[in-house]
């Protein structure tokens, strides 16, 4: 897929409201076992890359430093059908003290207030922090209420009509 192809894609305008929306995605990456493993995270997009920040010592730090491939998936909630997929490497930077985009994330789910505790409860706990960004390699946003659907779907549905 070209950068022309993801970028048309992650300026659908559901993209971008699943990209801003504040909420959760999966994250999928290969374990230091060989296994797969998805696990919810938070995360911000800065319009080029998906930023996600976990503790220095997270299992996944380890686990993406051996095989950085990655894959996030970005849902609506329930009756909007909407689905974001991304894939991309995973690039980490080890940062002295909290990753500025993990405040922006929790900035955009919580009142000023409820994000000034956080953020002082953050600062508190983490001396160091892993930042994990993507930059999307491939990406294809669905909206399935609208007829944006994956090509073998589109194909079967074209089928029986």
């Amino acid at each position: 897929m070209d950068q022309q192809q993801i970028r048309a894609e992650l300026s659908e305008a559901g993209a971008q409201e699943l990209l801003h929306s504040g909420g959760a995605a999966h994250l999928a990456y290969t374990g230091t076992d060989g296994t797969p493993r998805v696990v919810p995270v938070g995360f911000y997009w800065t319009g080029q890359e998906i930023v996600v920040a976990t503790a220095a010592t997270a299992p996944k730090v380890v686990a993406l430093t051996a095989r950085p491939q990655v894959a996030l998936s970005f849902t609506s909630e329930p009756g909007r059908a909407r689905a974001l997929s991304v894939r991309g490497t995973a690039r980490l930077t080890i940062v002295d003290g909290v990753v500025e985009e993990y405040l922006l994330a929790a900035r955009q789910s919580m009142d000023a207030e409820a994000a000034q505790q956080f953020e002082e409860n953050v600062r508190r706990t983490y001396d160091r922090m892993a930042r994990i960004a993507v930059t999307p390699e491939w990406a294809r946003f669905y909206d399935f209420g609208a007829g944006r659907l994956p090509g073998f779907l589109q194909e079967l549905v074209e089928r029986a009509t």
